[in-house]
């Protein structure tokens, strides 16, 4: 299961591009590796400025705005058909199941740094944002999608630092979250990778993609296809791992 809306809509027979899979794969194997220096650091394992360096930063927010894009891509393809409701709402309802077992188990194990609303409660407000705009022409989709990202990151209020608001974006210092992903400006990216991807259809520019036949293409695509339960799972395994090596180096 990948984290997207693409099974959501009909699709041609040739709708899945495995460039786009194999994008995906590379953008949770980058999850995987941002949150290992995060466990790292959390166990007293490597010094703590690692996780908290500018480019280490960069890097997360990076991971996180391509998955962001590849909502909206997986939406541009899926949806040439036009949005089926009950599969795109049990689409979503499994993201957000997932999105809501996040914040439970992290607010049983982290406190107040839980994750309120992280990626996936963002893909979620991103997915119905961007079915909203599926119709609207690729020119409105791109301009509402850049001015929301230059709008998230350009303006701060300090109403909207509480956590009941701080998930809508604009806060100048959030409650603290161990995964902090808000809408504005987030959701923008969203938007433009569906205008994009809207046009790279319109050109058949998508169709001059890599059609992912190398070992590690097919590796990187099967990673992209089962995203979700990889992000699911993955601290899990890595905290089960590295705890006990922790003990015992200490």
């Amino acid at each position: 299961m990948d984290i997207s809306l693409a099974q959501g809509c009909p699709q041609r027979r040739h709708a899945r591009y495995p460039a786009v899979d194999v994008l995906r794969g590379v953008a949770i194997l980058g999850v995987v590796l941002f949150h290992l220096v995060w466990d790292l650091t959390f166990l007293g394992m490597i010094p703590p400025h690692w996780s908290v360096h500018p480019a280490w930063i960069a890097f997360g927010r990076t991971v996180a705005a391509t998955f962001m894009l590849l909502v909206g891509v997986s939406l541009a393809l899926a949806g040439r058909g036009g949005v089926e409701p009950r599969a795109f709402l049990l689409r979503l309802a499994k993201i957000a199941a997932a999105a809501i077992a996040i914040t439970a188990t992290t607010r049983l194990l982290l406190g107040d740094a839980f994750v309120y609303f992280g990626i996936l409660h963002a893909i979620v407000v991103a997915s119905v944002i961007g079915v909203a705009f599926m119709r609207a022409p690729v020119a409105i989709q791109l301009l509402v999608g850049c001015a929301a990202i230059a709008l998230g990151l350009a303006w701060q209020h300090a109403a909207f630092d509480p956590r009941a608001v701080a998930w809508i974006g604009f806060a100048v210092a959030p409650v603290p979250s161990v995964d902090f992903v808000p809408v504005f400006p987030w959701a923008g990216f969203t938007l433009v990778g569906l205008a994009v991807a809207r046009i790279g259809l319109d050109r058949g520019w998508l169709d001059l993609l890599p059609d992912g036949g190398s070992r590690v293409a097919r590796g990187l695509s099967l990673l992209g296809r089962r995203s979700l339960a990889i992000y699911l799972l993955h601290q899990p395994i890595l905290l089960a791992v590295l705890y006990p090596i922790a003990l015992l180096v200490r």
